[in-house]
């Protein structure tokens, strides 16, 4: 590491006897303090982005571990719940795991996990994942119509995708109509390799 103040430095200064040649050296020497200061202020601006990506999505792999265990709630409710005559317990027992996915829920939500909803939505490539093209005569081409698994986001960014059943053609009307948004197998289509 240099000196701040060296015997070469007094001795260029001494020979530079012309003020052309100092204030030349001097107009340098601010530039380079003006670089390293604007190199010092991106570095900081980095290092806050860093530092709140870090806060926003850090959580990002453990949040998607446990949408596994909520989508398994999810499926116990309904399997609970598509049987026959419901006693006491099986009731009880529903009860108590509709408040563990409740409350699974909101802790999620209180770290900017949100649900995607997708049902009855025009299907966006973006937030859903279509699993399969369904005719549906009663529906618009694009429409979801079924959500296999929800999809997810964390403070505005995917998480997951959702997974859904788009309609492939709707009535003979608004299959002629040239206004419709893509469907996915236009979107498909385009975007095969």
């Amino acid at each position: 590491m240099a000196m701040p103040h060296s015997i070469e430095d007094e001795a260029i200064a001494t020979e530079a006897v012309d003020a052309g040649t100092l204030i030349a050296e001097n107009a340098a020497l601010r530039d380079r303090l003006l670089r390293a200061l604007a190199d010092a202020e991106n570095t900081r601006r980095r290092a806050e982005r860093f530092a709140e990506d870090a806060r926003k999505y850090g959580i990002t792999e453990f949040a998607r571990e446990l949408l596994i265990v909520i989508d398994n709630l999810h499926r116990t409710i309904e399997a609970a719940k598509g049987q026959g005559s419901p006693t006491t317990e099986p009731t009880s027992l529903i009860e108590g795991v509709e408040a563990t996915s409740r409350i699974m829920m909101q802790t999620l939500e209180r770290f900017g996990v949100r649900r995607i909803a997708a049902l009855g939505e025009r299907f966006d490539p973006n937030i859903h994942e279509a699993i399969m093209e369904v005719d549906e005569p009663s529906q618009p081409p694009g429409i979801v119509i079924r959500v296999e698994e929800d999809g997810y986001t964390i403070n505005e960014r995917l998480l997951r995708p959702a997974r859904v059943l788009v309609s492939k053609r709707g009535t003979t009307s608004s299959a002629h109509n040239e206004e419709t948004a893509p469907t996915f197998a236009d979107y498909s289509a385009k975007h095969r390799g």
